[in-house]
């Protein structure tokens, strides 16, 4: 008596035979460990782009002074308003602001007009230490060069805060870099190339499901990119000291947000391959979704640093809430609760180019 046909072996097996595949991949390896690698070394020492002092407001201040009137003129310092006292000092504490103004007039008769009281955070040394010479130069001219009485007296304090590194924004950038690559390129070529062998069309001749061909590559191309994530993060910890707040629940929840993230550009790839006429129009059509996702979603440089008519499309991206959610993650210490919002605009992502993914794939 035959034995009946034990699809979850041929799945695993179709998984084994892809992953090896996939290893023996010189263009895999580079887009999943070589580039991001390479990137995170580069950025990681050089720095990205010119230096911008992100100052919070305390909601108490009082706005209209010409303290506040002249920061805002400044290019360097960036004024952030409309902050909760809690959401301040925990960012403060986490590095995400430089420093915190407040501005107070002088109930007193006396001098100066007004007070300025500023709190830098220890996370922010060198961006504190710009912000102090422009403070003083800002006094002197408010004081002196106006020939006014003494506008402003500068009192200044400091919070303790965690150090907040040039790799701490790279990496999880890069990481997200490695898994878009993988999902989209990753996926459309093998599926192209298998239709156009006609190796799908051998599939069909035995008894594997055309589910189990698609799950079988689909636990190799997660595999394989879930490994390259946790090499890179195991190297930026310890070759580069990217912050890892909470040690091993900080690298699982990364992990777990990686699994999520390959998944969701899978289904770009998957829609890709079915748009594709000829193996030559993949990378065209490839780079068309992750060309502005390497650029806006903030793998690079923040978004912040946008124009303002630039950042709604930033936003509009699935891997800017990816990345976005690796940083506090990492840095932060955030749990998976915590970047919720992120983590349901990806799987809203996901559901919508799965949809469209069903309608474009072609299994010949």
């Amino acid at each position: 008596m035959s034995q009946p046909y034990n699809h979850t072996k041929a799945t695993l097996a179709l998984a084994k035979a892809s992953f090896r595949s996939i290893t023996r991949s010189p263009s895999a390896v580079i887009f999943t460990l070589a580039f991001p690698l390479i990137f995170i070394v580069v950025f990681g020492f050089i720095g990205g782009g010119g230096t911008k002092i992100d100052v919070v407001v305390a909601p108490q201040s009082d706005m209209q002074n010409p303290v506040i009137a002249s920061l805002e003129k400044i290019s360097v310092v960036r004024l952030v308003k409309d902050q909760t006292e809690k959401e301040i000092n925990s960012n403060l504490e986490k590095g995400n602001y430089d420093a915190l103004i407040s501005v107070e007039k002088n109930t007193g008769n006396g001098t100066p007009a007004y007070i300025t009281n500023v709190k830098y955070t220890s996370a922010s040394p060198d961006k504190g230490n710009i912000l102090k010479s422009v403070l003083n130069e800002l006094s002197y001219e408010l004081n002196t060069l106006n020939q006014k009485p003494t506008v402003t007296e500068i009192r200044a304090t400091t919070v303790t805060g965690r150090l907040y590194r040039t790799i701490d924004f790279i990496l999880p950038g890069q990481l997200g870099f490695s898994l878009l690559s993988t999902g989209v390129f990753g996926t459309a070529f093998i599926f192209f190339a298998l239709r156009q062998n006609l190796v799908i069309k051998r599939f069909f001749a035995t008894p594997v499901r055309r589910s189990s061909i698609v799950l079988g590559e689909a636990i190799a191309r997660i595999g394989f990119a879930l490994l390259g994530a946790l090499f890179i993060i195991i190297i930026g910890h310890f070759a580069f000291n990217f912050t890892l707040i909470n040690g091993v629940v900080t690298v699982f929840n990364m992990i777990v947000l990686a699994t999520i993230g390959v998944i969701v550009f899978m289904g770009f790839g998957f829609v890709v391959s079915g748009l594709a006429k000829s193996e030559s129009t993949i990378p065209p059509i490839s780079n068309i979704i992750t060309l502005p996702q390497f650029l806006l979603s903030g793998t690079f440089f923040s978004i912040s640093a946008f124009p303002a008519w630039l950042q709604p499309i930033s936003k509009a991206l699935p891997l800017t809430y990816l990345n976005d959610a690796m940083r506090k993650v990492a840095f932060e210490g955030a749990g998976l609760w915590d970047v919720k919002q992120q983590i349901l605009i990806m799987v809203v992502w996901g559901i919508g180019i799965y949809a469209v993914a069903v309608k474009t794939f072609k299994w010949e």
